[in-house]
């Protein structure tokens, strides 16, 4: 099975200010791209050959692991971004609420984690199967399908992804990234 890029839901200029073109077209354009690329170069002749992203995500280790994660994980990431945000819908925030106290601290909590990710790697919120929200910090690749967790919210902290707008000011850019949030497919994926 050949893996593709997938289409971004908006233009490459939709999220500025807070994520520029720029910043688009080389996060999306050229790294996404690039995992692509070395995963339909890596998986010829394997058992990976015909299976599903999510599949290789769960079974795949080493290099396979890397860059289908990576595809799968940024190809979440800008599905879950929107340059026109709502508000988070009840069902959400009261399962927030329940899991956290407030949306307020489970914001903080999530950006702490974000921010707090040694070297580059994804701040998750994901569903365990008990139905419990957690947050997650993933290095390198890290994704919750391999805990056996359904991924609801991610943050990219590599630094390709802020690296052109914010510099070395992760912070900042945790901070702009939640003004992007698309909460009605995070709320979707809720099991």
């Amino acid at each position: 099975m050949k893996h593709l890029l997938p289409r971004l839901p908006y233009a490459q200029d939709a999220l500025a200010p807070a994520m520029s073109k720029e910043t688009l077209e080389y996060h999306y354009g050229k790294h996404l791209q690039t995992y692509i690329d070395n995963l339909n170069k890596m998986i010829p002749g394997t058992p990976y050959e015909d299976m599903t992203l999510e599949e290789i995500v769960k079974k795949a280790d080493g290099g396979i692991f890397n860059n289908a994660a990576q595809t799968w994980n940024h190809t979440f990431f800008f599905e879950t971004l929107t340059p026109r945000p709502a508000g988070i819908p009840p069902r959400l925030a009261e399962k927030l609420s329940e899991s956290f106290g407030s949306v307020e601290a489970f914001k903080e909590e999530f950006s702490k984690a974000s921010i707090g990710i040694f070297g580059s790697g994804w701040a998750w919120l994901a569903q365990d199967p008990a139905g419990r929200l957690k947050i997650l910090a993933e290095s390198g690749a890290g994704n919750p399908l391999t805990k056996g967790m359904k991924p609801l919210l991610t943050l990219d902290v590599w630094e390709h992804a802020y690296y052109i707008d914010y510099r070395n000011r992760r912070a900042d850019f945790v901070k702009a990234w939640w003004d992007l949030v698309d909460w009605k497919k995070v709320e979707g994926r809720l099991q």
